[in-house]
């Protein structure tokens, strides 16, 4: 049977939606701020040479930074302002936090509430900086190597990584004000918009490909049906969970005596899409350095050898890289499960409350409860994400399928669609849960 907010959901019309003023300025604000993040991606280096650029661009492409340049909305391959997109935030957030949990000072600072976010926070701007410098300087001489630059330099190296971390922290802003002014996660949404902006070229190539004769009609239709049984996939997993009973003690009623009971809903991906967005980030940042290294030093030295045949061993769908890249979506798994879940925690608020769970002791045996059911389905999560991000990658690359949306695109967009549409609800909701208090006093005050 649904619930109330079940049902107010249901009823929930275009006509609630014109009525919600507030929702509507968050709406315009996030669309607001995404147009300024689109814009910025064309608003190229100072000193940069747009006949090199294309030459270069020409060069690299088929590599693993096809993969950068999709994050970043294309935005690498114009070299812009914000080339490097908000790869180093995130980073720098995957080092802070597996600092926070191998550091015990770092771990008493979180603990510290509000306060203790912020810190973090600043720590992971300063972490931000310093990764867009490195990152940014190697950018500038793999621009200078491959004859994009038009007066190569130490000028114009100072230049570009100056304008670099300004494009970034300004990008990290903009996501932080979505988050608070805007609706869903702010980061998670510039990246998705990245994403999105590729997907009419990525159509359009794909339909051309049919009609010109270059790709058989079957394999179109195949990729099409596959695409779309991937997204209703995603959209399954993403919404299934395991929900633990939960019940309290019995109190008396008007009915007589009760017991009350819930469910402690469990995700079968807690996680999320920040498994392959770190994972994809820790590997991209060695191989922004080495493929852009690449151009700048000699086959002759070993060092130029060893570049040269590591990028060839990393390139975006080689073994090496699927390897790689499916440890580390497991690896983030379970650590950012264990990061947003504390079976600890949980267990001892159940018990402050009086809550336990049928057949498990409250305490120290109701938290191996969580811990053993969250390992179970973590596993599931964590297979799930590796096959969706991996398989399609594998498939597009062994074909040689010219269609350049993955798995791991499609799991953020439909994600982070998903958790934005929850969120305007989520306002819908609030704005007719208003509505109705306000009835409610009025109707009140006439009695009276």
């Amino acid at each position: 049977m649904a619930s109330a907010a079940d049902q107010m959901a249901q009823s929930i019309s275009l006509a609630k939606f014109a009525q919600a003023t507030d929702l509507k300025k968050r709406l315009w604000f996030t669309i607001g701020a995404l147009i300024v993040f689109r814009l910025l991606s064309y608003v190229p280096l100072p000193g940069i040479d747009p006949t090199g650029l294309a030459a270069l661009a020409q060069q690299t492409k088929g590599g693993v930074l096809d993969f950068f340049n999709t994050f970043s909305g294309g935005a690498l391959e114009r070299a812009s302002l914000i080339a490097l997109g908000v790869m180093p935030y995130i980073t720098a957030s995957i080092v802070v936090q597996l600092a926070t949990s191998l550091s015990p000072q770092l771990a008493a600072i979180k603990k510290e509430g509000e306060s203790g976010r912020k810190k973090l926070n600043q720590y992971t701007r300063y972490g931000t900086v310093a990764l867009t410098a490195i990152q940014g300087y190697v950018i500038a001489t793999g621009l200078e190597a491959g004859g994009a630059v038009v007066e190569p330099g130490m000028l114009f190296r100072v230049a570009a990584v100056i304008s670099l971390i300004g494009g970034t922290m300004f990008l990290m802003w903009i996501g932080e004000q979505i988050t608070s002014r805007g609706i869903g996660n702010g980061i998670s949404l510039i990246i998705m918009a990245g994403i999105v902006a590729h997907l009419p070229t990525t159509i359009v190539n794909l339909l051309e490909g049919g009609r010109t004769g270059s790709m058989s009609p079957a394999i179109v239709i195949a990729i099409i049906l596959a695409v779309a049984g991937l997204v209703l996939f995603i959209c399954f997993m993403e919404r299934a969970q395991r929900r633990i009973l939960i019940q309290y003690p019995k109190r008396q009623t008007a009915r007589g005596v009760q017991a009350d009971r819930s469910h402690l809903p469990l995700k079968i991906n807690t996680a999320g899409v920040i498994p392959p967005i770190f994972a994809s980030s820790l590997l991209l940042l060695p191989l922004t350095i080495t493929q852009f290294a690449g151009n700048s030093v000699s086959g002759d030295s070993w060092w130029g050898d060893a570049i040269i045949s590591l990028n060839q061993y990393l390139q975006h769908g080689s073994p090496l890289y699927m390897l790689l890249y499916g440890a580390g979506i497991i690896f983030f798994s379970f650590f950012y499960t264990a990061v947003v879940f504390n079976p600890e925690e949980t267990a001892e608020n159940l018990k402050r409350y009086g809550g336990f769970i049928p057949g498990i002791r409250p305490g120290k045996n109701t938290e191996q409860y969580f811990d053993y059911v969250l390992t179970r389905i973590t596993v599931i999560g964590a297979a799930y994400l590796a096959f969706i991000c991996l398989v399609p990658e594998y498939l597009v690359s062994a074909l040689s399928i010219p269609f350049y949306l993955g798995g791991t695109s499609l799991l953020i967009v439909v994600n982070v669609t998903m958790d934005t549409v929850t969120q305007i609800q989520s306002h819908l909701l609030a704005h007719q849960y208003g509505d109705l208090i306000k009835k409610a006093k009025l109707k009140g005050g006439r009695l009276r």
